[in-house]
């Protein structure tokens, strides 16, 4: 039996995080930070993406779903040709489709709020038709980690582009985007190049996105605490802004269960949750998706009757 749902009541938020939060939220001084996760549903994960690949392009090693083995891999295959399996990728991924008439779709809900920047590490444009479904106009901007990426200088230097407000939101795509297959970030050198561009350049972050990330609340949404990706951004992150712990950050994480963990799920959650709290600032909602978003919809006062699978 999964112990999961039964070891939640250990880890409920107090109401005071929600009020925070909510607070935040409609004032617009929370900033979604937005993961994979988020498209579970619509888009494969990680995993599954990576299976697809490896079984298609008949990849002969022993790791099928780590990804970023995978994609390493098709890189030597093609020749080198990164352009070219990052056109893969991107062809996979534009296969997606959300559906944002459910009120528990997060994007529906992250473009319903009063927010003026929204940051993902996500390709996809679903977070763009979610707002546009809003009746906002979204600007897009990526960020430029190697010099063949067209960031939207000219927007990032307008008065939208420095200043944006709720009805005209920016999207910052921090690894990249569909609409610039070679701006992805997806091979183990293009992290490694990355992190040392950031680190180097921190010019590359325009500063309407520093100041979001180091004066505002953020929400981590669609993330996994002890996945690479969240600790590499992380941490890259914080060595470019320290500012960025200033404030206290909210990470909705689902409940890690007893069963894959050795009995030691209740245990681990504990540990995370103190570590994140003392070394990020970061508050931890155990449970899923849905969950937390079926939960802040009903604190925020909207209904909803359809339930998607979390």
């Amino acid at each position: 039996m999964d112990a999961c749902p039964q070891r939640c009541a250990d880890f409920v938020w107090r109401a005071g995080e929600w009020d925070r939060l909510i607070d935040q939220l409609s004032r617009g001084h929370c900033v979604p930070f937005i993961g994979a996760g988020a498209c579970t549903g619509s888009l494969p994960d990680g995993r599954e993406l990576s299976k697809r690949l490896a079984e298609k392009h008949k990849y002969p090693l022993d790791r099928p779903e780590d990804l970023m083995e995978v994609t390493d891999y098709l890189v030597w295959h093609f020749s080198d040709d990164v352009p070219y399996v990052k056109s893969l990728v991107c062809d996979e991924l534009r296969q997606g489709e959300p559906d944002l008439d459910d009120p528990l779709e997060p994007h529906s809900l992250l473009a319903a709020l009063p927010l003026p920047i929204y940051i993902t590490t996500n390709y996809d444009d679903f977070l763009y038709r979610a707002l546009v479904r809003a009746g906002k106009s979204p600007s897009v901007a990526i960020c430029p980690w190697h010099q063949g990426i067209d960031h939207s200088e000219e927007l990032l230097s307008s008065e939208a582009g420095w200043n944006p407000r709720p009805e005209t939101p920016l999207i910052y795509h921090l690894h990249g985007s569909l609409r610039q297959p070679q701006s992805i970030v997806l091979t183990g050198e293009d992290y490694e190049e990355f992190i040392t561009s950031l680190v180097a350049d921190q010019s590359i972050i325009p500063p309407v996105i520093r100041g979001a990330l180091t004066t505002r609340s953020l929400l981590f949404i669609g993330y996994g605490m002890r996945d690479m990706t969240f600790r590499t951004i992380f941490t890259g992150l914080q060595r470019v802004l320290p500012g960025i712990v200033r404030r206290s950050h909210v990470s909705v994480q689902r409940p890690l269960c007893d069963h894959s963990l050795g009995g030691g799920g209740a245990q681990t959650m504990r540990y995370l949750t103190g570590r994140f709290d003392r070394k990020w600032r970061i508050s931890i909602y155990w449970g899923t998706i849905d969950e937390f978003i079926g939960e802040l919809r009903r604190r925020m006062g909207l209904d909803h009757e359809t339930h998607r699978h979390g």
